[in-house]
């Protein structure tokens, strides 16, 4: 136990549990323990919405038992190694060996070394070669999972897609096989092949890869006739049945979105060339008002949560959210309850719909152009009306609106340096709109991200610029601006950069994550604990050339992740993506 030191460390009350609704299922009772992982800090975690889902999907199932684990802060971490002490559940204060399985939630590239850290805090050897059945089966799930090869030595399955059926199957399986799995009379390998048939669960040490001499992947096939060759991505196939999280959990400390999180839709019913979660949750699946509603005053109730956000990938293609907004208004005004969206189009500030949006938003909007030129958002295949935008600006500035949040990305096909100019253009007149209504600009929030060119997207055969590429541009566009009231806010290209090598990597990866680790890397996500130098020797040690994953691709190539099936034909991608380069 090490309770007795969390005096010693920053925001102790992240690692004490005991949280308003949480889980008190008796551990021992439980024929299969899983333990849920997330590889960041408790603050972040705990803002996940999967996260919430899976712990409630899976202790509302009689016979298991879910408990949580995140990644400690480096204060606790060395706390932790200087006394030998294993990391241990918030819950009931159990070892990560003491689970049957270990599930973490993959949302984020640069969090890879985290994922090794628990492991390691835990006495779980990294590489699933080394783990017999006295260790925990490691699994993994979560938007990285897309393209899994990069972690495929750390994990013994990957579920791909979304998790809650698949999940619940996967651990009746192991429940069925685990006494013959424990006593020694179903091997491993056998135990594997068994929880493969689970539909959307991938085994990778079942599955062999070639390649030929310059690198590129020339052959996947199962070691086993009983393996499919290719994984079907799993999802729901209606959201108003799927399971929602109403004991929701209120922790000791504020976490980054410290409210009530209602998922209003999975999907998107746009067709941005960019946009790898569109595919993740395809295809398009909305809730109904009168769900989402119910379930609205029910965490409320049992919460006493002052403000509501709808989540979504694109809020604004709800198809009933004049009808939502209104029915929530009429539910929380009175108890000033703030409701929350996130960036929105601006079609949705017309009539009653500006009306209800500007109760609910009182200080900025929030707007992703994405592209400065309507030549180059047409490819990206981005639903973005400049005429209509500038419109809703002013009746906004007149309404009181002060400030604006904008999104732009880089590095886009067929990019060159008008569409950059076009960029400063939007800003500039998006600030200088307000100067009609007020005599002032408007102040405007830039984030300007890299596009990073992701499997199962269409522009997954787009190379990438490098590094220096990168840096000219963001150097550009802040040499062009002038006016005082745009505050830019760049993504680090060096981190964008570890972003692309590891979501378009392969398996040969694997020896660079563990080589970066062993030399101290943490919270890599982070960008006050990222040390890209760290990562180069690591690259350099297992003479692997970082520079290999960014280069194009031909569309006759076996890419690493073609063996999933995401539900969305690779044709279809193929015939988009030559549109963009005819």
């Amino acid at each position: 136990m090490y309770d007795e030191h969390l005096l010693e460390v920053r925001k102790p009350a992240q690692y004490i549990g005991l949280e308003w609704n949480v889980s008190r299922k008796e551990f021992d009772a439980a024929e299969v323990k899983f333990a849920l992982c997330f590889p960041d800090l408790y603050e972040i975690g705990m803002s996940n919405l999967g996260m919430r889902i899976l712990y409630g999907v899976t202790n509302n199932i009689p016979w298991a038992c879910c408990e949580r684990f995140f990644a400690p802060a480096q204060d606790l971490e060395a706390v932790l190694r200087n006394n030998r002490l294993e990391i241990l559940s918030l819950e009931s204060r159990k070892r990560l060996k003491d689970f049957d399985l270990v599930g973490f939630s993959l949302g984020y590239e640069l969090s890879y070394s985290n994922v090794l850290n628990i492991l390691e805090l835990g006495n779980i050897p990294l590489s699933a070669a080394q783990r017999d059945k006295s260790f925990p089966l490691v699994i993994a799930g979560g938007p990285c999972v897309l393209n899994p090869e990069p972690m495929h030595e750390f994990f013994d399955l990957f579920v791909i897609g979304e998790a809650e059926e698949a999940l619940r199957e996967l651990l009746e399986v192991y429940r069925q096989h685990k006494e013959a799995y424990q006593s020694g009379r179903l091997s491993k390998e056998e135990l594997l092949i068994a929880l493969a048939a689970v539909e959307g669960v991938y085994a990778p040490s079942l599955y062999q890869v070639s390649y030929d001499q310059q690198g590129g992947v020339i052959e996947f096939r199962p070691a086993h006739s009983r393996l499919p060759l290719k994984i079907k991505k799993r999802y729901l196939a209606e959201l108003d049945t799927a399971f929602v999280p109403l004991d929701w959990l209120v922790p000791y400390i504020q976490i980054v979105h410290d409210r009530i999180t209602l998922e209003v839709m999975r999907g998107c019913p746009n067709r941005c060339r960019f946009c790898q979660a569109r595919i993740l949750y395809y295809p398009f699946r909305v809730k109904s008002v009168d769900k989402v509603t119910a379930c609205a005053c029910e965490i409320y109730k049992r919460t006493g949560y002052e403000e509501i956000s709808l989540a979504g990938l694109s809020v604004s293609d709800y198809p009933h959210l004049e009808e939502l907004l209104q029915q929530l208004f009429n539910k929380f005004d009175e108890k000033k309850i703030g409701l929350s969206l996130p960036s929105i189009k601006p079609k949705l500030m017309v009539g009653r719909m500006a009306e209800l949006i500007a109760a609910i938003r009182k200080t900025g909007l929030t707007f992703a152009p994405e592209a400065g030129s309507g030549r180059l958002r047409e490819v990206i295949g981005k639903d973005f009306d400049e005429g209509g935008y500038f419109e809703v600006l002013e009746k906004a500035y007149a309404a009181g609106y002060q400030h604006v949040k904008l999104y732009f990305m880089t590095g886009l096909p067929t990019e060159e340096e008008a569409d950059l100019d076009a960029i400063i253009g939007l800003i500039n007149r998006t600030s200088e709109a307000r100067k009609k209504i007020s005599g002032h600009p408007a102040w405007v929030n830039v984030s300007i991200n890299t596009l990073i060119p992701k499997p199962h997207t269409s522009f997954q055969w787009c190379g990438m610029g490098g590094l220096e590429e990168m840096r000219e541009k963001q150097r550009y566009l802040k040499s062009r601006i002038k006016n005082k009231r745009v505050k830019f806010n760049f993504h680090n290209p060096e981190m964008s950069f570890m972003e692309a090598v590891f979501s378009r990597g392969d398996r040969r990866l694997g020896k660079v994550i563990r080589a970066a680790f062993a030399k101290g890397a943490r919270f890599d996500g982070w960008e006050n604990h990222f040390n890209f130098s760290l990562w180069q020797e690591a690259f350099r040690e297992a003479q692997v050339d970082p520079q290999f994953y960014l280069r194009g691709k031909s569309s006759a190539e076996l890419l690493p992740w073609d063996f999933l099936d995401s539900a969305v034909q690779r044709e279809i991608l193929l015939k988009d993506y030559n549109k963009i380069i005819a």
